[in-house]
């Protein structure tokens, strides 16, 4: 009997994280950045003390989005109204998930900055000596990739709506040229702060979801890296 009450709980464990993984969409993201990371850390010699770290801060914030989800369901059985209070508790537990991020982000800054630097001199050469016509070409590469796209997903106008973001896959194409062609590193910041607002109010005005904005982000600077350090 004891031993199916441990089986039992470790089921209902389970069933929290599924249910949470599917209804919450942070916590797919949060899933995917991890297994991504984790894909990347195979590549470099970290050693046990780093994976230690890199492991802590994945599993923060994994749990921080658990909470948050268990304080917003809880907060939903007590009020089905708007309530200031509750509000203030479902900020204040998004505010812990965002900051478990922040932490995680710092993290593999530390942890992967150095390893990368040789790459990205790599990448900063082959960019300096390339054609000015090649970012022209780049740019009209992603906006195919990004119509292509959104005629698969059946979504949208190519400058509006669906999956991907055009937009955001614009801007962070733009704002990783920028930052390939400088060596100032408050430009670099300062165009891809420009391309996060891009974003924003992308999912302000409710035309792309968060999700659709981070996939054209990601589109952008993926297509733009492949094409200068390719070709």
């Amino acid at each position: 009997m004891k031993a199916k009450r441990i089986t039992d709980s470790f089921n209902y464990a389970i069933q929290g994280i599924i249910y949470t993984l599917r209804t919450q969409r942070n916590m797919r993201i949060h899933f995917a950045i991890a297994a991504a990371v984790l894909c990347i850390s195979l590549f470099f010699d970290l050693s046990k003390m780093e994976l230690l770290i890199l492991f802590i801060s994945i599993t923060f914030v994994i749990v921080m989005e658990l909470i948050n989800t268990a304080i917003e369901a809880t907060i939903d059985i007590f009020v089905n109204y708007y309530h200031p209070l509750a509000k203030i508790a479902k900020n204040v537990a998004a505010g812990a998930v965002l900051v478990s991020a922040l932490n995680a982000i710092l993290v593999g800054y530390l942890l992967f900055f150095d390893r990368l630097m040789p790459v990205t001199q790599i990448v900063i050469y082959k960019v300096k000596n390339s054609p000015p016509h090649t970012i022209f070409i780049c740019l009209a590469i992603v906006m195919i990739a990004v119509i292509s796209l959104k005629a698969y997903f059946g979504e949208g106008t190519p400058l509006r709506g669906g999956m991907p973001s055009g937009h955001s896959a614009i801007a962070f194409s733009i704002a990783t040229m920028i930052s390939l062609l400088t060596k100032d590193l408050l430009i670099a910041t300062l165009a891809f702060f420009m391309a996060f607002l891009v974003a924003q109010t992308r999912i302000e005005s409710k035309i792309h979801s968060v999700l659709q904005t981070v996939i054209g982000g990601i589109l952008g600077i993926t297509v733009t890296i492949l094409i200068f350090v390719v070709f």
